[in-house]
């Protein structure tokens, strides 16, 4: 038999190129090659991205179990954690083998990110092409899903590794369930049972598995009788087509799966107090924004610009637009309903969209979030299905010649990989991200915050401020975060500002721990601001919530200390210290009892002080300002 290299060719010997195309293998090999190379060029740039301050920290550059790479106590620790509000073992344990093998090289951390992405580009090309038998338009598809803007909040973000890791072991399940429902064997379907699992050890929300099998089933494999009977185009010859209900039951195992991992799932969120409240957002508010964020999503499919990593919850919306989306989702459901038969891949594509981002919709409401790009790196797939078969369609009705269909789809690929190129260079550190958030976003308090937390780690205090001030006009901050706003404006000496977030968290708050902190920092920030009247009214109502907080005792000991009352701050000191022993503690005691003529006290509580220090005098020198007038 001839190959398709020796009839272009004629009796000349092919050249490499075609070569390359003499059989289906090399073809498929070098198209997937070719996937790979355009992925890295693509998002080549990443080299140059560092860590940034969203969650980055949380899951590699402050987690010392991560940093410590590989050891049986980080897979102990890996698998029994419910760190960042989710249990997800393998992605923990993804992340330290990069520690254990780069280090804390960003750059290193992101390619294995882009590695991971291309190899779901690639799968994605290999599924769709085994499903269909079209090479053409699964690389089509393929080639689209490697350069949409929507995903590189998902491979640029060190951090998100866990949807780029969790998508690879969900089409390696789909690629071996196509392998099942060739040869029913107990074997390839444990397989498929597996590769689920590990997808959702990385993240669960690769939950909606045993539903994509379902609509596979009734398009491409059309193994429904939902169907007209009968073998078509892109089936896989020699499937039998079988009831609903018996391809349903022949899943029961993976919804099981899925059922326990939404429980696990719901119990770490919830530990992590990452679930949001009724009465936060209640359902109503929720239902709105999931209607209307499908919407915005479609929105970004076909108009990938503006694109950030944080969109606020808008709270709720005017009912004209929940309506108007309600009708365009209703409408676009009828259609997708009635091509079923037509054009089922029009059907597919917009089931997989609709049910594969139930989860990440905000009916359960985790996070402060509206909606994020990150959600969209599953769903996405289905659409460019349902408009890579369709267009396809429509050419061939136009009959348009194949290099006005070529063309066509190198424009478009170049413009994707352009906007792309420019999305994944936002990425590159925290203040542009942060930046850029705020200059197409309004009223984004989470990247005023983030913005704000750049700039202290970069000691631009006074631009720092400006930020935090507007996160805490848009947002109603927990006490706890209150507190620690505080903290941070009485360290950069705006005592001030300081109170008053101290009087926000204790009116916030009606934890009596949280309100003694709250009174106790208060006060401290009243003796820097030369008020000691107010500074000791705080220290009292402190100890009113709690008698053992500890700064507050040792405030009322500095201020008895400061009046000339000896005996009050003795008494306060020593009661302080035998909570929470500490070199400052004793050095206070120590010139309180100095000062009340208790000379040999005194240099036991002096000798204590050096004993806890290590810098005694950099101690001396805190408790001498303390104490001044």
């Amino acid at each position: 038999m001839v190959s398709p290299a020796t009839q272009l060719a004629g009796s000349e010997p092919a050249p490499p190129v075609l070569k390359l195309f003499s059989s289906p293998q090399k073809r498929t090999l070098f198209l997937s090659l070719a996937l790979v190379l355009l992925v890295t060029v693509v998002y080549l740039s990443v080299r140059s991205n560092q860590f940034i301050n969203f969650d980055d920290n949380q899951y590699i550059l402050a987690n010392v179990h991560v940093r410590s790479g590989l050891s049986w106590q980080t897979f102990q620790w890996a698998f029994t954690t419910s760190d960042a509000a989710n249990w997800h073992p393998l992605t923990w344990l993804s992340h330290a083998l990069d520690c254990q093998l780069f280090g804390l090289n960003p750059s290193a951390h992101h390619f294995v990110n882009v590695l991971l992405h291309a190899l779901n580009v690639v799968l994605l090309f290999l599924v769709f092409q085994r499903l269909t038998a079209r090479t053409w338009s699964s690389l089509a598809i393929a080639a689209l899903f490697a350069v949409y803007p929507l995903n590189v909040e998902a491979v640029a973000w060190a951090a998100e590794r866990k949807t780029v890791l969790s998508v690879l072991f969900f089409l390696l399940g789909i690629w071996t369930y196509a392998a099942f429902i060739r040869k029913r064997t107990v074997v390839t379907y444990l397989r498929v049972i597996a590769l689920f699992a590990l997808g959702l050890m990385a993240k669960p929300q690769v939950i909606i598995f045993p539903f994509v099998l379902l609509l596979l089933d009734y398009w491409p494999l059309r193994r429904t009788r939902l169907l007209v009977p009968g073998a078509t185009e892109g089936s896989i010859s020699g499937i039998k087509q079988q009831s609903f209900p018996r391809l349903l039951l022949e899943k029961i195992p993976l919804f099981m799966l899925s059922a326990v991992s939404a429980v696990v799932t719901m119990a770490a969120q919830h530990a992590g107090n990452a679930v949001r409240t009724t009465a936060e957002y209640p359902l109503a508010v929720r239902t709105e924004n999931a209607v209307v964020c499908y919407i915005a999503y479609l929105r970004d499919v076909f108009c990938p610009y503006r694109l950030v990593p944080l969109y606020p919850h808008p709270g709720g919306f005017d009912i004209w637009k929940v309506f108007i989306a309600a009708g365009a989702l209703a409408g676009l459901s009828c259609l997708a309903f009635l091509a079923r038969r037509s054009a089922p891949y029009l059907t597919f594509g917009w089931l997989w969209f609709l049910g594969t981002l139930v989860p990440m919709i905000g009916i359960v409401q985790v996070g402060e979030q509206g909606r994020a790009d990150r959600y969209m790196y599953i769903p996405l797939m289905g659409l460019l299905v349902a408009i890579v078969w369709g267009v396809a369609d429509l050419f061939r009705e136009l009959k348009l010649s194949m290099v006005w269909q070529v063309s066509a789809f190198v424009i478009v690929l170049v413009i994707f990989s352009i906007l792309t190129y420019r999305q994944v260079g936002l990425w590159r550190n925290s203040e542009t991200l942060w930046n850029y958030t705020l200059s197409v976003t309004k009223d984004n308090f989470m990247a005023e915050d983030n913005l704000a937390q750049e700039l202290a780690h970069q000691g631009r205090t006074e631009e720092a401020l400006v930020h935090f001030h507007r996160a805490l006009a848009l947002h109603n901050y927990e006490p706890s975060q209150l507190i620690a706003f505080g903290v941070y404006e009485q360290r950069n000496g705006h005592a001030a500002d300081a109170i008053n977030q101290y009087e926000r968290a204790f009116r916030n708050s009606s934890d009596p721990a949280t309100r003694a902190v709250a009174l106790s920092n208060m006060g401290s920030a009243y003796i820097e601001a030369k008020d000691l009247d107010h500074a000791k009214a705080s220290f009292d109502q402190a100890l009113q919530y709690d008698p053992k907080n500890v700064p507050a005792l040792l405030g009322s000991g500095l201020i008895a200390h400061r009046s000339g009352d000896w005996q009050s701050a003795i008494s306060s000191y020593s009661k302080a210290l035998s909570i929470n022993p500490s070199d400052l503690g004793y050095e206070l005691l120590a010139m309180a009892l100095e000062q009340s003529g208790k000379g040999p006290d005194a240099n036991r509580a002096y000798e204590r002080a050096r004993q806890l220090s290590s810098n005694p005098q950099e101690v001396r020198l805190t408790a001498e300002h303390l104490l001044k007038p």
